[in-house]
């Protein structure tokens, strides 16, 4: 019998594997380049820490290494606090693709599909052939255990290499060493997404030493994130295939199967789904036939229904907390945040919050600096592609005072955060999210409110320049003069703050640098007790502070030190420190209007 091309082709077919396929698709899981490579590795890695430490209810203390192994080839160590993984399941989380615990979960999360740390370990197993080192342990009277993984390309099964008890220092947590060829070319962008993770992550300490150098991104919440909880699907979320796989799996009645197996459905709403749909509400679910579970999906998403709940699925950042990681992490002379009410898009929740900043250490030229965030996770390519930037370019910042020339212009930062328990992204390495009408209004409406805020304010800076100009005059001539006429006069020379502060009605913030001590003194000249953060920009260091600062940064030789005070009505702070001066003060928490910053170094 003779061999046809269709019996040749056929020889040739065989069924292709997980790990396989995205062998040879690396692409798709953000493995296009070497300088891509490591930071999608780190980022997989912290993500699974962080979401690790949010679900055992700890504060995440994440330690993240870079390493020069050779021409090349670079060690990715990270190490989080967690609480550890069953010895039995190391094996399947490093070394199967497809492979997680929250793929049926209704809720936010960061990673779902169970693909991202399995694709590390492979990346790092075609590019250097060594297995993946992984450490966990799950409790302090329990041993450590140290398994060396890869990934049977073949089956999409993990292969173990080496398995061995060992000492470690952590109580519980889990480490992983991944080692692959890249470049340190990727070492700026790296920082960035570890200092944008920082901001949306305030709760979380991580620390990074790339090649010798240490960088810290502290925390500035000491309050752990209530983990979200796993909602039942929405009847306005569900499709056919979906929906047939639900009623093979049960045999409970038509009525009681809608009020078990989804949310917002009560046995009142699912009584009237059924008639709807033309079935006995108490025959069983099983029985249906193929029409008759397209009749009941019709029903269902026809069926008033509330929309699915938000506070408990959804784990929002908080405007408070958004303000604060970005007054740490930028130092801006203006800085708003809003969260809006949670939302649905086809049965899904989400909500969008929202911050703009402007002015301080922001670049003047150029673009806006525009952060993207989905369920706590920087967006760090394809900005072009998603939803966000578009809606950004299509607001008219004009209106509000800011230059723009498709994006806004100038010294402006805009950082948005969508969360939700499905985000829409337009490929599977989650870089931009699709343009989703009712996601796309939410961010067009919180970014107008605040840029409101931000017109108001820079209409309130341009009149408050001339106040700080007369603020400047006044606290420089009038203790000159004082001291003058008591020279005259032979007398004590008299506190002249009484004066200024007549004159003023604000809280008046000086600094003056005499004999290499530097003084910063705050009054309140108004009727109110101020609460307020100040913030001293300058080479000084400020180690001998009295009172120390609360928070000290250093970026490229300058310190930021901020102190949190109360300045009562009439009363004076003061804080020193020895150092030659220079830089600026800028202070928040009180509306710019009630206050004149007098830095008479600069005169």
């Amino acid at each position: 019998m003779a061999v046809t091309l269709a019996d040749e082709l056929a020889r040739q077919q065989r069924s292709i594997s997980v790990a396989e396929f995205f062998e040879k698709n690396k692409h798709l899981l953000g493995f296009d380049s070497p300088t891509r490579g490591i930071i999608t590795t780190v980022k997989e890695a912290v993500d699974n820490a962080l979401d690790a430490c949010e679900e055992a209810g700890v504060l995440p203390d994440i330690y993240v290494g870079i390493l020069r192994c050779g021409q090349d080839v670079f060690r990715i160590i990270v190490e989080d606090n967690g609480p550890g993984i069953v010895p039995e399941q190391i094996p399947f989380v490093f070394g199967k693709l497809l492979y997680g615990s929250r793929f049926h979960q209704i809720r936010q999360s960061r990673g779902q599909q169970g693909i991202g740390i399995s694709a590390a370990v492979l990346y790092a197993q075609l590019t250097t052939g060594l297995p993946t080192i992984v450490i966990s342990r799950t409790g302090p009277a329990l041993p450590a255990y140290r398994y060396l993984v890869q990934i049977d390309i073949q089956t999409n099964e993990p292969r173990i290499a080496g398995k061995e008890v060992v000492e470690w220092d952590r109580t519980h947590g889990t480490r992983v060493q991944i080692e692959f060829k890249s470049t340190i070319a990727a070492k700026k962008k790296l920082l960035e997404y570890l200092k944008y993770t920082s901001v949306v992550n305030p709760h979380a300490r991580i620390r990074v030493e790339i090649d010798g150098e240490t960088f810290l991104f502290e925390r500035v919440s000491d309050e752990a994130i209530t983990c979200p909880k796993a909602i039942k699907p929405h009847p306005h979320g569900i499709e056919i295939g979906q929906l047939m796989r639900m009623i093979a799996a049960s045999s409970s009645p038509c009525d009681e199967f809608l009020v078990s197996n989804f949310s917002r459905i009560g046995k009142k709403t699912a009584i009237e789904i059924c008639q709807s749909a033309g079935l006995s509400p108490r025959s069983p679910v099983m029985s249906l036939s193929p029409q008759d579970q397209k009749n009941l999906l019709a029903a269902m998403q026809n069926a008033r229904v509330p929309a699915p709940p938000t506070q408990t699925c959804l784990s929002p950042i908080g405007e408070e907390l958004i303000t604060r990681s970005l007054e740490k992490e930028f130092q801006m002379d203006f800085v708003k945040a809003r969260t809006r009410p949670g939302s649905v898009y086809s049965g899904h929740p989400f909500l969008v919050e929202a911050a703009i900043g402007y002015g301080g250490k922001l670049s003047p030229d150029g673009n806006a600096t525009i952060l993207r965030f989905a369920n706590r996770v920087p967006l760090m390519y394809q900005q072009g592609a998603c939803a966000i930037t578009a809606c950004i370019a299509g607001i008219t910042w004009k209106n509000y005072n800011i230059a723009q020339s498709g994006l806004p212009l100038g010294p402006v930062l805009i950082l948005v955060h969508v969360a939700s328990t499905n985000v829409p992204f337009t490929s599977e390495s989650k870089d931009a999210i699709a343009g989703i009408p009712e996601i796309e209004r939410e961010i067009t409406l919180v970014l107008q409110e605040l840029g409101r805020e931000l017109k108001t304010y820079l209409s309130q800076r341009d009149k408050n320049r001339l106040a700080e100009d007369r603020a400047r005059a006044v606290c420089a001539i009038i203790p000159d003069i004082a001291s003058k006429v008591a020279e005259i006069v032979e007398m004590p020379v008299p506190d002249t703050s009484l004066i200024e502060g007549r004159i003023m009605r604000r809280i008046v913030v000086k600094k003056v640098t005499r004999d290499g001590r530097v003084r910063i003194e705050v009054r309140n000249h108004t009727g109110t007790r101020g609460a307020i953060s100040l913030y001293d920009i300058s080479p000084d260091a400020g180690r001998d502070a009295v009172p120390p600062p609360a928070i000290v940064t250093e970026v490229e030789g300058e310190y930021t030190k901020m102190w949190q005070l109360e300045v009562a009505p009439g009363e004076m702070w003061a804080a020193e420190y020895g150092g030659s001066g220079g830089g600026t003060v800028q202070v928040r928490g009180v509306s710019p209007e009630n206050v004149a910053v007098v830095d008479l170094d600069a005169e």
